[in-house]
């Protein structure tokens, strides 16, 4: 029995209805994220099976993964091999990078391309794919039309339903719609960092769905938050500001974040990434209920962090800043 309904919404023009929730299956396939350090840490794979049959239970239907994601693609395959109708599958290709960061060579892409979707359907145990992504398509990759041109093709043949491509800038995003061959763009979006928002409306134009990640600023965006390091007190003191708009409609922060990314009518869902019952469980909850007031939205827009640039979670790390 499901604990609220889940609402669904259209995935640009492709005609396909997800979930506002996307189950992210990064976590149930490697060791990833805050205080997972190994297998040990990790669900077993009859653990993560139960968690993904209970998140379509839930009304979720939309789940992304990746052929990077260690063994994720693989379980979620028998997970769904017999329920495959009930779900909206998204996986990425490798990366088109080598080990130095050097783009395959134009001869190569296409084969490579078409070898890791050959992987990924083995894997998942189906013979199509519902949204097909480039990992990550930086600018060099965009423009290379070869690129494009095989995604496309693969979508002509029917093997995958849409074209979709995972980005990080502002610029990556303009040139992935302008480039007229994605269907769907997935790009990270919070309350801090609200970039990307100013090219929502020419995604619509072109009938692109929206899928956003990042919505938590991996967990800075959450009741957890206490004591970060010191370069960091201006970030924190920021995210308490936030506060001051939790009501009725958001009675915690990782809730505030989530309505507010759905807040927006061109987002078609929002990815999150999930390895327990509990995260799943207040995944949805968070999506579910009243919308935020508009007078909520309108604070939180203007509430954005002033300097999105220093929000380089990557580089807090290699600082020794996240502990």
């Amino acid at each position: 029995m499901q604990l609220v309904d889940m609402k669904k919404r259209v995935l640009g023009n492709t005609g396909i209805q997800v979930s506002e929730i996307a189950f992210g299956g990064v976590e149930i396939g490697m060791p990833y994220g805050i205080g997972v350090e190994n297998e040990k840490d990790m669900l077993s794979q009859s653990e993560a099976i139960y968690l993904l049959h209970t998140a379509i239970g839930e009304g979720v239907n939309f789940f992304d993964t990746a052929r990077l994601y260690g063994e994720s693609e693989t379980i979620m395959g028998n997970a769904f091999k017999d329920r495959r109708e009930k779900v909206i599958l998204e996986t990425k290709c490798r990366h088109l990078r080598d080990a130095n960061g050097k783009l395959f060579p134009q001869g190569e892409l296409t084969n490579f391309i078409e070898a890791s979707l050959t992987e990924s359907l083995h894997a998942l145990q189906t013979d199509y794919i519902d949204v097909f992504m480039l990992h990550y398509g930086d600018e060099e990759i965009l423009q290379r039309e070869k690129i494009a041109d095989t995604f496309l093709r693969l979508k002509k043949s029917g093997v995958i339903r849409a074209t979709g491509v995972s980005v990080y800038t502002p610029q990556e995003t303009s040139i992935a719609i302008d480039a007229g061959a994605w269907d769907v763009i997935q790009l990270p979006f919070n309350l801090m960092d609200q970039r990307q928002k100013v090219l929502f409306p020419m995604a619509a134009e072109k009938g692109i769905g929206i899928i956003i990640r990042s919505v938590l600023l991996k967990g800075l965006l959450s009741d957890r938050v206490r004591n970060l390091h010191p370069a960091l007190v201006d970030v924190e003191q920021h995210i308490q500001r936030y506060s001051d708009l939790l009501g009725e409609a958001a009675t915690d922060l990782p809730t505030l974040a989530t309505k507010f990314a759905l807040s927006f009518q061109e987002v078609s869902s929002v990815l999150v990434g999930i390895d327990r019952l509990d995260y799943l469980y207040k995944s949805i909850q968070a999506a579910s209920g009243d919308s935020l007031y508009r007078e909520t939205v309108s604070k939180a827009n203007e509430l954005a962090y002033p300097n999105p640039d220093f929000l380089n979670l990557h580089q807090w790390s290699l600082n020794n800043w996240l502990k």
